[in-house]
């Protein structure tokens, strides 16, 4: 099997381009909207004293990894991602923020087995699989999640369906390609492609994959033009639908001009005075037994 640094672009399944600047920008900023929404860096009734390691998978740019190390200089934290030079550019953030004794970055493909001994952490990760981890490959991460966990220790999933409730028609026909094309390549739960569908299963595969005490709660983030969230979430947007075109044009589901074209009304029309919006995502968690 080849290690991280042999892996190839080609085995990189994430939808947008992982290697982009853009996309970095993007991550870093969701990552920070998100935990403030979130209210905390680990789900209530977890005891930061005791957890001594963490790992966060798909990590991106490392900001989840790295506001953890940073409150919890105690713990021991590792981010793994697929991506290169998210995991360069996460390392640099570390050592730029004296957080190299506690935060490390690894590439790590998470749709292979992970590369570390059987219970290692007291804390596993894992936010926003869906743009890279297949319907089958589910059960498989899961098992690794659980070898890597230590008996009592978490883990915790996160997950979105969709890219918000709005009322902007041309965003809103943006969203349904996207989720015709999740379909169509077989990376959706939906039975009909209209979202992705992937917040329901989170319990099971928790279950399946023998946690017990499984605890889920829902978030939303109100992005309506005016509110708190809003810059956050339209820059977020921004860069996502513009991302998401070679993703849409290669499926088949419009072409670039139509998809400029798209993009540009929903530009427009996020930016109006009426625009309205809220997106929703999952937090499940469960506990390995001892």
């Amino acid at each position: 099997m080849p290690m991280p640094s042999e892996q190839s672009e080609s085995e990189n399944a994430y939808v947008l381009d992982a290697e982009s600047a853009t996309e970095m920008v993007r991550l870093t900023k969701q990552d920070q909207i998100i935990t403030k929404y979130m209210q905390g860096l680990l789900p209530e009734g977890i005891d930061p004293a005791g957890i001594t390691a963490i790992l966060d998978i798909a990590c991106g740019p490392g900001g989840w990894a790295l506001d953890v190390a940073y409150e919890y200089p105690k713990i021991q934290v590792v981010g793994v991602d697929i991506s290169r030079n998210s995991i360069e550019y996460a390392r640099a953030r570390a050592k730029t923020q004296g957080l190299e004794n506690n935060a490390t970055f690894k590439v790590m493909d998470a749709t292979k087995p992970l590369d570390f001994p059987d219970n290692s952490f007291d804390f596993v990760n894992a936010r926003f699989l869906i743009g890279f981890m297949l319907p089958p490959a589910w059960p498989q991460f899961m098992r690794e999640c659980m070898r890597i966990t230590r008996p009592g220790g978490t883990i915790r999933l996160i997950e979105c369906e969709d890219m918000g409730n709005t009322n902007s028609p041309a965003f809103e026909k943006l969203w349904m390609m996207c989720a015709r094309g999740f379909s169509l390549a077989r990376r959706s739960f939906s039975p009909e492609g209209r979202n992705f569908n992937v917040t329901p299963m989170l319990g099971q595969f928790l279950q399946d994959a023998g946690c017990r005490d499984i605890k889920i709660k829902a978030y939303v983030i109100d992005y309506s033009i005016g509110t708190e969230a809003y810059t956050s979430m339209f820059e977020n947007w921004m860069a996502g639908l513009h991302l998401l075109q070679p993703f849409l044009i290669k499926m088949g589901l419009t072409n670039q001009e139509e998809a400029d074209e798209l993009y540009q009304k929903a530009l427009v029309e996020m930016m109006s005075d009426g625009f309205r919006a809220l997106w929703y995502f999952l937090s499940v968690n469960g506990q390995k037994p001892f």
